[in-house]
């Protein structure tokens, strides 16, 4: 059941006994916990009737016998125990997860690890209650999930808006939805986000962006690309060299891939890499524009400047000076990859 699902049943007073929420992505977990604290039961019975426990202090039988409690002037109490994975002896909850009270909500957030999937214990959670085991979202899946947080909230924003945000922020769910309730704060009434409004209120520029120097690249265009790294290096936080090169590198990947499609179809290309077609466009123009052998020295290149931008084989090189190195090799027909 996916964090939606679990969400709209508890706004129809449906619960199960126990729900166990695992995995690496904290900001579902955390979507569920906050819910189940402050919103499943009513602030005159929540005095009475909330339980909260931390893992690394909690002792297994408290926890189990507050579980065993019955609720106060109300039908349900919640239990809610907190980074779950620092507890010692958590498989002793076995116990009452095996025989729980229905007036009881147990929450259970186990933070970045996974149970067993051979223990008894995953097997009576999923029978006496929900298991939902969280991931980390793909790269490819962060604009449409932007989309739907924006669209749950009532905004809309253009595709490159999007890519602003998600090429800036990165895989970072929370953070992307604390910039997008300050831009519905700053908007007032309006409801479409511009690229301008990303720029005020998120601190991205519209026209000196990650987003912005990979459509240079993907043109061409060396003058665009030198500007660019100009306004990088004048605003250091705008875009540091270890957000620059995975979005490159990303970007010339996903070029590969248009090769490996055989076509130069925008539908046919979308299909088969898995990248929504008002993104595509650009990947396929750079394919006309790069040939096989110039993505592959691309890729190379990416991977040897990386390494000077750790200090490997480089002896402090500035990264504004890395980055026009690179790309000028880049755009420079027939270079030959080096590692000089």
């Amino acid at each position: 059941m996916s964090v939606e699902k679990i969400i709209a049943e508890w706004k129809k007073k449906l619960f199960k006994p126990v729900y166990w929420l695992e995995g690496e992505e904290e900001y579902f977990i955390n979507k569920l916990v906050e819910f189940a604290e402050t919103r499943i039961l009513p602030e005159s019975e929540a005095s009475f009737n909330l339980s909260v426990f931390y893992g690394k202090d909690a002792n297994w039988a408290d926890i189990i016998n507050a579980c065993r409690r019955y609720p106060m002037f109300a039908e349900r109490q919640v239990v809610l125990l907190k980074e779950a994975q620092h507890m010692r002896d958590i498989d002793k909850l076995e116990t009452y997860i095996d025989n729980p009270l229905s007036s009881t909500v147990f929450v259970v957030a186990y933070k970045d690890k996974k149970l067993d999937g051979r223990k008894k214990l995953v097997k009576i959670i999923k029978e006496k209650g929900e298991l939902l085991t969280t991931k980390k979202l793909y790269d490819k899946q962060l604009p449409e999930w932007t989309r739907d947080i924006l669209q749950s909230k009532g905004l809309t924003a253009t595709a490159k808006g999007v890519a602003l945000i998600v090429d800036h922020i990165g895989n970072d769910l929370s953070r992307i939805e604390n910039e997008i309730d300050k831009l519905a704060v700053n908007l007032g009434q309006r409801k479409a986000i511009t690229e301008e409004d990303i720029e005020n209120y998120i601190g991205i520029s519209k026209d000196y962006n990650v987003f912005e120097l990979n459509t240079a690249m993907a043109n061409r265009d060396l003058p665009k690309a030198i500007r660019i790294i100009g306004y990088f290096e004048s605003n250091p936080k705008a875009a540091p060299i270890q957000m620059v090169l995975p979005s490159l590198y990303n970007f010339f990947s996903k070029v590969f891939m248009v090769y490996g499609s055989g076509s130069m179809d925008e539908k046919t290309v979308s299909a088969k890499i898995g990248i929504p077609p008002y993104f595509v466009g650009e990947y396929i123009n750079a394919a006309r524009l790069y040939t096989y052998a110039e993505v592959e020295q691309a890729l190379l290149l990416l991977c040897q400047f990386n390494l000077k931008a750790v200090g490997v084989g480089d002896a402090g090189t500035e990264d504004a000076s890395l980055l026009r190195e690179m790309i000028a090799k880049m755009m420079a027909r027939g270079m030959a990859v080096t590692g000089k």
